[in-house]
């Protein structure tokens, strides 16, 4: 390589990582964040002497795996999720936070979530300062920008067969019980079609981990996704 070349080549490799600390940046504005915070602080606490109350502490949340903070009382949805091998990214951080039931269908926070993506955005970027070293964390490479997971309203709104949910069902039932029993598989027996149906299409976008989970969802359009709700809803 001549050194004309080299040197062509420094400059294009420097503007590309300035090109992603700039969109890194984007993410949001902590000082906001700190603010948008204030709905969390009845569970969470962060930043020095930060404890966990009735949810962990947040304190280096970027990078962790679900559940696996010492001394903090999660759902057995919650470590089932870490075991299956969710990392807190900001993808999934910002999921989890506009919907936390989408991600975690039994999780015990009953925040409802924050529809709105500059919040989460502000909020994300203010959780991202108290993680070690936030600059070089995973989560702030050049493609770090916050994004919208919301289910289109239409996929939510058609109407499963459950008769032909019970067919498609039969693969499913090769793991969880009809019975409803969740001897280490979670039941999804009576689930309201609506939390199953956003659960499936967070594995279908890589949210939720479970590969196994990821690919049967794959495999399943918008209709039989609904038509499976629609039968395992009125399952007892």
């Amino acid at each position: 390589m001549t050194g004309r070349r080299a040197i062509c080549s420094v400059l294009a490799l420097a503007a590309v990582v300035a090109a992603g600390l700039a969109s890194a940046n984007e993410l949001g504005d902590p000082d906001k964040g700190a603010e948008v915070f204030k709905k969390c602080t009845s569970c969470h606490q962060i930043g020095g002497g930060a404890k966990n109350r009735v949810g962990p502490q947040l304190n280096g949340i970027f990078g962790r795996p679900a559940g696996s903070l010492d001394g903090a009382n999660y759902s057995k949805s919650m470590l089932r999720a870490g075991d299956d091998g969710l990392i807190w990214t900001e993808e999934t951080l910002d999921a989890y936070i506009e919907n936390p039931k989408a991600l975690i269908s039994k999780t015990r926070m009953s925040f409802r979530g924050i529809s709105d993506i500059n919040e989460r955005s502000h909020l994300l970027a203010y959780l991202r300062v108290f993680s070690d070293d936030p600059a070089n964390i995973p989560e702030a490479e050049p493609t770090a920008t916050a994004t919208d997971h919301d289910l289109d309203p239409a996929i939510l709104a058609l109407k499963g067969d459950p008769e032909y949910g019970e067919y498609l069902a039969s693969e499913c039932l090769t793991c969880h019980q009809i019975s409803g029993n969740s001897d280490g598989i979670p039941a999804i027996t009576g689930w309201p079609t609506e939390d199953f149906v956003v659960a499936m299409h967070a594995y279908k976008r890589k949210l939720r981990p479970h590969p196994v989970m990821q690919m049967m969802a794959g495999r399943l359009s918008d209709e039989e996704i609904a038509a499976i709700a629609a039968y395992f809803k009125d399952l007892e």
